[in-house]
């Protein structure tokens, strides 16, 4: 394995992070709202002169307590989302809001960082701790973190190294296998999903007549739906009052898979716990996806 240098950022604690991940889905924060901070925090410091080389290439999030907003009465069929309305407005009455799924969480970033060059290591890590505190991390406030480190990462032994210090905690993989696997035998892509995610009850009686029931999922593991990108709709152009004028814009749709949340300790690859950047253009993808799957 090559020398590679990782930015730990251990126990970042967000208030209010988006939990709306896509459309049609609610949860843990999307991979795109993760690998969006991540390329934010390399622009913030592109644009001090020590570090305009620094690329901060990969990455992967690692969640130690997530806290959904919902609520469900006793006599509630389904959870309701908790909705917030501040500031009061001046008459001390709430405003009216929008509905939107928040969560409270925290979890901690590995990122892989590349064109450090000779740079003070202290100063570094003082520099990003200044510029995360400041930033959004999947649209919620941070309220705290530990102190980043850089870990070399060269053998198996560093890599536990670094695995024992994000214990105990879930790295979320993509197991986009799952999905292949289930299409690839006839079920289109929102049933392979379903099928993945739905808890099934099966029930079984034995000669006494007494009737035992059982609760299991298609497969083992802690499967998820999460959103890794955004399929292109039309072709890039110009449109009205679009953020950028420079840049082309399209409309797009999310893409949802399946991911599954494991230990880090069960990680024996490291790039089977990154994610980076991936575009696709001729089949308009834009994804976030793992460096290595973990089931190659």
């Amino acid at each position: 394995m090559n020398s590679r240098t990782l930015l730990l950022i251990p126990k970042i604690k967000i208030h209010n992070a988006n939990a709306l991940s896509s459309p049609y889905t609610i949860g843990f924060p999307a991979m795109t709202a993760w690998l969006g901070a991540v390329h934010a925090l390399q622009r913030q410091l592109n644009a001090i002169d020590d570090y305009d080389e620094v690329r901060l290439s990969r990455m992967a999030v690692i969640s130690h307590d997530f806290n959904l907003q919902t609520y469900k009465g006793n006599s509630d069929y389904v959870y309701s989302i908790i909705g917030t309305g501040n500031p009061l407005d001046k008459n001390g009455d709430r405003p009216s809001f929008i509905e939107e799924a928040r969560c409270h969480l925290t979890v901690s970033l590995t990122i892989e960082c590349e064109e450090l060059g000779l740079i003070d290591e202290n100063e570094f890590l003082e520099q990003v701790t200044k510029t995360l505190i400041s930033m959004k991390l999947a649209g919620g406030d941070v309220l705290s973190m530990q102190d980043p480190q850089l870990i070399p990462v060269e053998d198996e032994n560093s890599l536990k190294i670094l695995t024992r210090k994000v214990m105990p905690g879930f790295c979320l993989i993509e197991r986009r296998d799952l999905m292949q696997q289930a299409m690839q035998e006839g079920q289109d892509a929102i049933d392979a999903l379903l099928d993945y995610l739905s808890v099934h009850h099966h029930s079984n009686q034995d000669d006494a007549g007494h009737v035992t029931w059982t609760s299991s999922r298609k497969t083992k593991g802690w499967i998820v739906p999460i959103a890794t990108g955004f399929h292109g709709l039309n072709a890039p152009g110009l449109t009205e009052n679009q953020r950028d004028p420079d840049t082309p814009h399209r409309f797009a749709e999310s893409i949802v898979t399946l991911g599954e949340f494991v230990m880090p300790y069960r990680i024996s690859n490291l790039d089977n716990m990154l994610w980076q950047y991936h575009a696709d253009l001729k089949n308009s993808l834009y994804l976030c996806q793992q460096t290595q799957p973990i089931t190659q």
